[in-house]
């Protein structure tokens, strides 16, 4: 469901592959734990924007999964990914879920705390 660009599969018949968000930087540059604070609020709002509690915490266990596991719990959950990054995912019903990049990477430019 969705959009008509949203559907996990390609013209080609393949499922699309997650994989991490390209390399970017914060402006202005912020530390490692104003990142993780960051993180924190939206998870805990993220539930507001829309969509079901379900999705969202399958989203926020695959943002912290690698790879092949973010694959698999993104599959098993039914959710459509627009976004090969999973910026932009919808569920079975159509509900839009947007994650900004901040939550799924490091930026380039992050200040490790001492």
């Amino acid at each position: 469901m969705g959009c008509a660009g949203s559907s996990q599969i390609k013209g080609d018949g393949a499922v699309k592959k997650i994989r991490k968000p390209k390399p970017w930087k914060h402006s202005p540059q912020i530390t490692m734990s104003q990142l993780m604070k960051m993180r924190d609020e939206f998870w805990d709002t993220a539930p507001h924007y829309g969509g079901t509690k379900e999705i969202w915490d399958a989203l926020h266990a695959a943002a912290e999964a690698d790879i092949t596991f973010a694959q698999a719990i993104v599959d098993s959950a039914g959710i459509v990914v627009q976004s090969v990054d999973l910026t932009v995912c919808y569920d079975e019903r159509g509900a839009k879920y947007e994650i900004p990049k901040y939550v799924l990477s490091e930026p380039t430019n992050i200040i490790r705390d001492r």
